[in-house]
């Protein structure tokens, strides 16, 4: 498994899901999932915006399942949870089994490539997992096509894809199995929100203006960093009008956006384990 790329290569979502499926990542994150559970203020716009906890939702970038048991535990059960990392799915599952629920139903899939993939609206149970299989033939879409209510991305998974027009086809994608009327929950950075990160960001539009940037990334905003872990990490930090731009091209309506500080205070735990984002919530039309 590969955990870096080469300064000649660009970064790929390959390249993402290996630096997910790498081992301490994968703890990383398990050890969330069992110790740190939501945050204040995920819980507090889960509960504002997904009023019906029985209405099916699509959880994007589930991990090894922080949020998804999170919702669980608030109630919400009809859940079908993805990731494209084997490796955090796996435990996922594992925790799912040790708390002894089967009810939530975990799929490896690719955002981008949902319409590809059988998502199980046919409530097929947990216990016989699931791999999106690439499948997109007449006779799956007209008898397996998914219909959630809602659909969340937490963490700031959308931006770890690598390239806009990618990320607007996963905007399209999760459109695509939501009902009309749903929301979607989703986070983001804001490279414009700290004033010292917009003096990092000009020093770098600078570098691309000269063409000394980094080789891998593919357009500003990107970051391919060493995180904490021995890893590396790749995220896209967008301006809040890139992000409007973009729910408006690809068919939602913005309900909503605020920086986390603005939603609710956090423990020190969740401030530890993650930095500042902005929360947005969209809504699909007809």
């Amino acid at each position: 498994m590969r955990t870096d790329l080469s300064p000649a290569e660009k970064i790929t979502a390959a390249a993402v899901r290996d630096s997910f499926n790498d081992a301490a990542v994968v703890m990383h994150y398990a050890r969330a999932a069992h110790q740190l559970g939501l945050w204040a203020s995920e819980r507090l716009l889960i509960e504002q915006w997904f009023p019906d906890k029985a209405a099916p939702l699509l959880e994007l970038g589930c991990g090894a399942g922080r949020v998804t048991f999170g919702l669980w535990d608030l109630g919400y059960r009809d859940l079908t949870a993805l990731d494209f990392a084997e490796e955090l799915l796996e435990q996922a599952r594992s925790l799912a089994a040790l708390r002894a629920v089967d009810a939530i139903r975990f799929i490896q899939a690719d955002a981008t490539k949902l319409s590809q993939c059988h998502l199980f609206a046919d409530k097929t149970p947990a216990s016989e997992g699931g791999i999106c299989a690439g499948r997109n033939d007449e006779a799956q879409q007209g008898t397996d096509r998914p219909d959630f209510a809602g659909a969340l991305f937490m963490f700031n998974g959308l931006m770890q894809i690598p390239g806009r027009e990618n990320r607007r086809k996963a905007f399209r994608e999760i459109r695509s199995v939501c009902r009309p009327g749903a929301r979607f929950l989703f986070t983001t950075h804001d490279r414009e929100d700290d004033p010292h990160a917009r003096l990092c960001w000009a020093d770098e539009a600078a570098r691309w203006a000269r063409g000394g940037q980094d080789p891998r990334l593919i357009e500003f905003g990107d970051r391919w960093f060493a995180n904490e872990l021995g890893g590396r990490t790749f995220m896209h930090l967008p301006v809040r009008a890139e992000v409007v731009e973009d729910l408006t091209a690809t068919g939602w309506t913005l309900l909503f956006d605020a920086m986390r500080r603005a939603v609710a205070p956090e423990s020190a735990a969740v401030r530890e384990f993650s930095d500042e984002c902005r929360f947005w919530v969209a809504e699909r039309g007809e």
